[in-house]
C-alpha cells in the first residue's frame, strides 16, 4: 500500500521515533557499518556528527540509510535512504525515500512475512 507523505509528514514520522536512529554506511570492503547517531532536522536535511569511520564511508559512498527501530512490539520501523555530504565532522543527509516497515507475526518462521508502506519524499519520485 502506497501512502503519499510530504517532507513535513516524514519529519513528523521521524519525530515519533526520537533523535537516535542507526546510520548505515558501507565500508571499503563492502561490509555494512551501523552506528547509533543523534540527528536533527535543518530545513529539508538531517544533520549529525558522525564518527571517523562513518564519515569516511559516507564521503566515498554517499548512499546511506537511517534506521529507527520499531517503538513497540509488532510496530513499524522507519527506514530513510538518502545522499550524504561530509564536511569537517558533520554529515548532512538529504532524504530520497522512506518506508515504514514491519515484520508480521507468524506462528512459525516459514509463515513470517513483512509489510512496507512507502513514505515518499517530495521531488524525489516514487
Amino acid at each position: 500500500m502506497t501512502v503519499p507523505v510530504g517532507l513535513d509528514q516524514l519529519r513528523f514520522e521521524a519525530s515519533k521515533y526520537g533523535d537516535a536512529p542507526y546510520l548505515l554506511t558501507v565500508s571499503d570492503d563492502g561490509r555494512p557499518h551501523a552506528v547509533s547517531v543523534r540527528v536533527r532536522w535543518e530545513l529539508e536535511e538531517l544533520k549529525l556528527s558522525g564518527g571517523t569511520r562513518s564519515r569516511a564511508n559516507a564521503a566515498v559512498r554517499p548512499d546511506v540509510s537511517l534506521l529507527w527501530p520499531a517503538i513497540e512490539e509488532g510496530g513499524y520501523s522507519l527506514i530513510v535512504d538518502g545522499s550524504a555530504q561530509v564536511a569537517d565532522e558533520q554529515v548532512t543527509i538529504r532524504p530520497a525515500k522512506a518506508v515504514l516497515h514491519r515484520t508480521l507475526a507468524a506462528s512459525n518462521e516459514r509463515e513470517a512475512s513483512s509489510e512496507c508502506r512507502p513514505v515518499p519524499v517530495p521531488g524525489q519520485g516514487d
